[in-house]
């Protein structure tokens, strides 16, 4: 009897082969041909769920963005349902903390994404799934800040826009930091980097 193949778990072996070529050899390695050999599969079962190489980039970047999305909104709605300030700050620390590579798998993704986001300006095909991380990004950060002054946890007074734009640079900045050469930040300092930036918008309050 032959094998029943999961198309959506092949989809997925194909992008983690993606992912991986990405962040070893760069994405101009990503080929047709290097994919498969890294999935270990003919090209032709490549080419049978994806038409074309701009086909398996452009699934892998979406599955980056919705990938770190499911991570994030697990946190967003426990944020909802919990009230005391103390649970409010363990929840953003756990919600802003998934943006940042602090397991195996982060490292693999994020390594690959900034490869994506360097090819993204010249290959417009791309852009929108940079430009959809961005975009997501600062609003999880602003509904995160929204939250924080309509509980009084910080000042009314603050410029939300620009506090918006300030903590989503500071998580771009570790991140990277973290990742590129030569990578030195280490997650425990990227993590009281962030609580100290929350402590001191949270003093205003």
């Amino acid at each position: 009897m032959p094998k029943i193949v999961d198309p959506e778990e092949r989809r997925q072996d194909i992008t983690r082969a993606v992912f991986r070529l990405v962040e070893r050899d760069g994405i101009e390695a990503a080929s047709l041909r290097n994919i498969a050999d890294e999935a270990g599969l003919a090209i032709g079962s490549v080419r049978h769920y994806f038409p074309n190489h701009a086909a398996v980039m452009d699934f892998a970047m979406r599955e980056l963005t919705e990938k770190t999305s499911r991570r994030v909104l697990e946190h967003v709605e426990r944020l909802s349902n919990d009230s005391t300030r103390e649970d409010r700050r363990r929840i953003t620390e756990a919600i802003l903390t998934e943006f940042l590579p602090f397991d195996e798998q982060r490292r693999t993704e994020t390594r690959a994404w900034i490869d994506f986001l360097a090819a993204a300006r010249t290959r417009p095909e791309l852009r929108r799934h940079a430009e959809r991380l961005h975009t997501g990004l600062r609003t999880v950060v602003r509904r995160i800040l929204d939250r924080a002054v309509g509980t009084g946890t910080v000042s009314t007074t603050v410029d939300i826009d620009v506090e918006t734009e300030r903590l989503a640079a500071l998580l771009d900045g570790l991140t990277t930091a973290m990742v590129l050469p030569p990578a030195t930040l280490e997650a425990d300092t990227a993590l009281r980097v962030l609580r100290h930036h929350l402590d001191e918008l949270e003093s205003t309050g």
